[in-house]
């Protein structure tokens, strides 16, 4: 039996110096030192020994077992140091190669105008508002003072939730929402996504963008409408910029008027983007109506005030060239990232 458990020491030893892996240590030591190991075996027959020779080869088997243990501890500290040295020469970074390049974003043209508008009335102490994109066809058109059937409706088209719900045509439904909850002095501008069913082409879309403003106060004339919006396109576009009213008619307004602006492109003389006008039509505006005060509860023999309504992709095609508004809503990088 002394001779076996020198022979199990001396084929552990020379089976761990060959050891290249810690899962074949583990085979190793289970061999060796398991439960139904070799080791364990040899152990198991000391029951027909002499009682002389029980503790000589108990003792000689413990130290057997204490000498594989150890080198298996041994074997196992030096591949786990081999397999952390690999590890971090796999992992070694070169400090002097040049880093990654990080993209950084940039505003899409229309945040970027928006942002802009809204510090320009920021400025002029207006308020930002906001309202439900799905609306009411009283908040939408009645309260504008456009009733069922009205005519003034088809140019207005929109999408239709059901006979009372709609898509909203105008961020109109916004300043009848704030003149019922709030009396004047009122000073707002009301962004917001709007819907029409337009046909779309470089001017049109049926999911746009619109700025709609509204002031009123007592004594509000058409010259503090004239004024304010020539601030705002001199803000947007430079001092060189040029508008005009024309007369119009809006339900919601009286009296009202469409205002233009020189054409960026051709500057008056008159090309396609502009339809050989000249002028490029930007918003329509004008005085609240008697009726839509009236119907807020606001007294229109106190008080008066302005309305306006901003396209704003009309407004940043104008600030950045751009001749087709299908352009904007492309999302092809190699056109943003210009702005």
């Amino acid at each position: 039996m002394k001779e076996q458990l020198e022979k199990i020491k001396s084929l552990a030893h020379e089976e761990l110096d060959k050891c290249e892996s810690l899962d074949v240590l583990e085979n190793l030591r289970v061999k060796f030192l398991g439960k139904k190991g070799e080791l364990t075996g040899i152990l198991k027959q000391m029951g027909g020994l002499s009682a002389e020779e029980r503790p000589v080869i108990g003792q000689l088997a413990n130290k057997v077992r204490s000498d594989i243990e150890e080198n298996i501890s041994a074997r196992m500290q030096a591949l786990k140091s081999e397999l952390a040295k690999k590890q971090l020469e796999a992992e070694t970074l070169d400090v002097t190669m040049p880093g990654t390049k990080q993209k950084i974003g940039k505003l899409h043209p229309l945040t970027a105008t928006l942002n802009d508008i809204k510090e320009v009335f920021l400025g002029m102490g207006f308020e930002i508002a906001e309202g439900p994109e799905v609306e009411t066809d009283h908040y939408c058109f009645e309260a504008l003072n456009m009733p069922k059937h009205h005519p003034a409706r088809d140019t207005q088209d929109t999408f239709y939730i059901n006979d009372n719900v709609v898509l909203r045509t105008q961020t109109s439904s916004v300043q009848i929402r704030t003149m019922e909850n709030k009396k004047p002095p009122i000073r707002i501008i009301s962004p917001g996504r709007v819907y029409r069913s337009d046909t779309v082409d470089a001017t049109h879309s049926p999911l746009f963008h619109q700025i709609e403003g509204l002031v009123v106060d007592k004594g509000i004339t058409m010259a503090d409408l004239n004024g304010t919006l020539e601030l705002l396109m001199k803000r947007i576009y430079g001092e060189d910029c040029q508008i005009r009213l024309r007369p119009h008619h809006f339900p919601y307004t009286e009296p009202s008027a469409e205002v233009d602006m020189m054409c960026f492109n051709c500057h008056g003389a008159g090309c396609p983007l502009c339809k050989n006008e000249g002028y490029i039509e930007l918003l329509g505006a004008g005085m609240v109506h008697p009726k839509v005060l009236e119907g807020c509860g606001i007294d229109p023999e106190v008080y008066s005030g302005f309305a306006f309504g901003i396209g704003l992709e009309r407004i940043t095609m104008g600030r950045y060239k751009i001749g087709d508004m299908r352009l904007l809503y492309e999302n092809d990088m190699r056109f943003l990232g210009q702005f």
